[in-house]
Order: structure tokens, then C-alpha cells, then sequence
């Protein structure tokens, strides 16, 4: 059957040509990565959701809300078959995203890096590694908080103390950076507030052999987690995040908060360690380091660092990395078997 260009395609046919279109959109777009999945997922929804309905406008026949439905139906699946790779595997550098320089004025000052301090009423060690390290550049390496959401209203005195320190900093000509973990959420309007904001995988100070990611990504067969993080960070949740009330949204902020705390129990208590030495294994020639683990693993040139709630941070300088003392005690050593005995403080590690 040869089509008729003057008239409407059938309903499945304009679905799959729309499944293509969400696709191609897609995988261009993400050659950018200064855009988060769900904020280009939901243009690429907008930007054909649109040109499907001024299309079915300028046609004015029947059936055209059919049509259109089978043209959103054809998007939103094509857009879910996008991020497939998500659920497996670890080719998804293009699934992450960065903004900001990654590339220290200095690369001979010392660089502080914070893993999963998780603070949740104070920033704990934080004015004792600076006192420590005044002139040293600072990276963060994800759940810089038990839960930070982007969302206006969401934040609170801890995250704009945080801030404010952050600033501070930069003002001072330190170098800061921030890689996102899984307690962050929808924190791309503040790449502005540090010289490096990212989320997934592909961190990386190229000029001095450091890469990294936050960890919560590195073992491949944990797809229940994988297909979480994806969910929770999607354009719709994202939606729904910014029509809720702040009272709402702030009430479900702590719901995840505590949910965090004990799902997927399984897969976070045990340190992945053929997962990560693969992880490692793709930077060749640089020291790949890690956190989400909260705990001090070395396999090869991967480095899994201390859970960071106490002051345990580590410091990039020479090309090594020297874990730094906790102020209330020794860092926290390897401890895959058992992890809840390398709490500082007393403190049980929340799970992932």
C-alpha cells in the first residue's frame, strides 16, 4: 500500500514512526552532557507531544486525538526503551551529565575528598579538615545528606550552611566540586554555586590521572536499584516533585529518607569486589576512587573510601590518596563482612 502524504498515517504506524523520532531525539541529545536525563527526556516529550498535536490541528480530521494518543503512547515508549541501558551493564557515561571545569587552577594543592558524610545536623568534620587543609581544593563525592532534593522549599539551614561554605570557598580561589550519589536529587540549578556539578559516571581529572564516580552504580546486577534511580530521578517525578505543596513535598522527602535506610538490604551490605576491580579496570593509568560503600576497600588502582559521617576524609595530592583520621577516632578500616561495625561515633551506616 503506498501512503498518501496527504493523508493521516494509521494509529500504529504514527505511534512506531514517533517511537523512532523520541529515540533519535534521545541518543543526539545526550552527546550533551550538561542535560539530566529527565530534563532532556521531558523536552524531547514536550518538543513531539506538541508537534503531534499542531500536526493533528492542521489536519482537522477525525480521529485525530487517536492519532495524537498513539504519537504519545509511540514517545514515552520510545524514551523508556532509551534508557534500557540503565538497568544493566556500565556503557553509561552518556547517561550522566556534568557542568563546570574539570580542571583545578593547581593541581599541587591537596584535594579533600568527602564520601557519604550523610550529615543530618551538623557538617561533622568539616571545619577541622579545612583548619587541617587551608589552602586545599575540595571534591564531594555524593549523599552529602541524608536526602537533598533540588526542589524549591526542599532545601533547609544544613544544606544552605553547606552552601554558604561552598561559597565561601570559591571565593577564597578553592577549587570545589560535587558528583552526585544516590541521596541527591534534581540538583542541576545549582551547578553555578561549584566549579564542577555531575551525576553518573565519567568524573575525571584528567590531568592528574583521578577518576571517579559516586559507587552506587558499579555493580551491574543490582538492576532493583538501578531501575529505582532511574525512576526516582525521571521527568514525571520531577513533575510531581515541583506541583506538590512544600509542606507535601517536604513530609515525602522524609518518607525517602527513612526508606533509604533499609531498602534492598542484600545488594548494599556486601561490597561487590569482582564489580568493582572491573569498574577500576577501565581507568587504566589513573586511581579510580569511589564512595557509597562506607567502607575502605583498595582492589588494583580502585579505591572505595570511608564512610565520611565523622570527619573520615580522604586527600588527593601527588598522586596518591592519604585517608585522614576522623576527629573522634581512627578511620573506619575494611570491613565487607561486616559493615555495621565500622560506624564512627556509634553510628549504624545508613545503607546505601
Amino acid at each position: 500500500m503506498i501512503l498518501d502524504p496527504a493523508q493521516p498515517l494509521p494509529w500504529a504506524l504514527q505511534g512506531a514512526l514517533f517511537l523512532l523520532l523520541a529515540l533519535a531525539l534521545e541518543r543526539v541529545w545526550r552527546t550533551r552532557r550538561g542535560t539530566p536525563v529527565h530534563r532532556r527526556h521531558l523536552l524531547v516529550f514536550l518538543l513531539l507531544a506538541l508537534g503531534a498535536g499542531a500536526d493533528g490541528l492542521g489536519r482537522s480530521q477525525a480521529g485525530g486525538w487517536g492519532r495524537w494518543a498513539a504519537a504519545v503512547c509511540g514517545t514515552t515508549l520510545g524514551l523508556a526503551l532509551a534508557s534500557l541501558p540503565w538497568l544493566r551493564g556500565r556503557r553509561l557515561e552518556a547517561m550522566g551529565w556534568q557542568r563546570g571545569t574539570a580542571r583545578r587552577p593547581d593541581p599541587r594543592r591537596p584535594l579533600v575528598l568527602v564520601a557519604d558524610p550523610h550529615w543530618d545536623g551538623e557538617l561533622t568534620g568539616l571545619a577541622e579538615a579545612q583548619a587541617a587543609h587551608p589552602d586545599a581544593d575540595w571534591l564531594f563525592l555524593g549523599d552529602v545528606f541524608d536526602v537533598w532534593v533540588g526542589v524549591p522549599g526542599m532545601d533547609g539551614p544544613l544544606q544552605r550552611s553547606f552552601l554558604d561554605w561552598v561559597g565561601q570557598r570559591r571565593r577564597e580561589g578553592r577549587w570545589v566540586g560535587l558528583w552526585l550519589g544516590n541521596r541527591e536529587y534534581f540538583l542541576e540549578g545549582l551547578a553555578d554555586r561549584f566549579d564542577l556539578l555531575g551525576e553518573g559516571l565519567g568524573g575525571r581529572l584528567a590531568d592528574e590521572g583521578l577518576a571517579w564516580e559516586h559507587g552506587d552504580l558499579v555493580n551491574s546486577a543490582d538492576w532493583r536499584y538501578r531501575l529505582w534511580n532511574l525512576v526516582s530521578r525521571s521527568g514525571p517525578v520531577w513533575l510531581f516533585a515541583r506541583l506538590l505543596p512544600k509542606a507535601s513535598a517536604t513530609a515525602l522527602a522524609e518518607r525517602l529518607h527513612r526508606a533509604l535506610h533499609t531498602t534492598n538490604r542484600a545488594y548494599k551490605l556486601a561490597f561487590p569486589r569482582a564489580a568493582f576491580r572491573a569498574a577500576a579496570a577501565e581507568h587504566p593509568g589513573e586511581t579510580f576512587i569511589t564512595g557509597h560503600f562506607h567502607t575502605h576497600e583498595v582492589e588494583a588502582n580502585g579505591i572505595a573510601l570511608p564512610w565520611a559521617h565523622a570527619g573520615a576524609f580522604a586527600v588527593w595530592q601527588g598522586g596518591a590518596v592519604r585517608l585522614r583520621e576522623a576527629p573522634s577516632g581512627p578511620v573506619p578500616g575494611p570491613c565487607s563482612e561486616a559493615p555495621a561495625t565500622c560506624a564512627p561515633q556509634g553510628r549504624t551506616p545508613p545503607v546505601g
